[in-house]
């Protein structure tokens, strides 16, 4: 006749505080890897947008109306190439230009007597409300635009300071912010910005 089986003892008190301190141990270790995998995430994803984004911008002034009125908030792309009739965001000495791109490397700018902007021999195209005005001029002209550089306008020609004054000239890659693409503020103005004007406005 075969003996009965031993039963197990009862595991004590302070055992089973033991395991219970153990899983909740291991219960804290994997919340905290969970919570410093998303802090990693979040901030690998902000260093990406950093890095395409440029800070959100407002507009002073009038040198881009009708285009872009005072008090606009524009954002502005890293990534995005820019090319003849984009608005792009340069640093200029302590101060932030928002204008349109007229002419790029090599290309050979004048401008008449009466404000018409003459690139390689041809008449600028104005679209979007942008004035022809000879503004504040005082550059040696017909000028070659500097490799690595573009020949930048106000839409505003009357007031705006841009590449026709000496004082700014052509502005480098070096000194681009970005591409102007979006404008967030106001609410009825908001809108993607194109080369030639908002889209969707007249």
């Amino acid at each position: 006749m075969s003996k009965p089986k031993r039963l197990r003892e009862a595991p004590t008190l302070e055992q089973l505080q033991r395991e219970l301190e153990r899983v909740r141990s291991r219960s804290r270790l994997r919340r905290a890897l969970c919570r410093t995998l998303a802090a990693l995430v979040v901030i690998g994803a902000a260093a990406v947008a950093s890095a395409l984004m440029a800070p959100v911008l407002k507009v002073h002034g009038s040198s881009m109306a009708p285009t872009l009125r005072e008090g606009d908030v524009l954002l502005a792309l890293r990534a995005l190439p820019c090319e003849v009739g984009d608005i792009a965001a340069f640093s200029f000495e302590d101060r932030i230009l928002v204008k349109r791109i007229a002419a790029s490397a090599g290309d050979v700018v004048d401008v008449s007597e009466d404000g018409v902007l003459l690139v390689n021999g041809q008449a600028l195209e104005e679209t979007g409300g942008r004035t022809q005005d000879s503004g504040t001029t005082d550059i040696a002209l017909p000028c070659r635009v500097p490799a690595d550089s573009w020949f930048v306008l106000g839409d505003n020609r009357a007031v705006s300071v841009d590449s026709r004054s000496s004082a700014v000239g052509c502005l480098s890659q070096e000194q681009l912010i970005g591409r102007i693409v979006l404008r967030i503020w106001p609410p009825e103005r908001f809108g993607l910005l194109s080369g030639g004007a908002d889209v969707g406005e007249e």
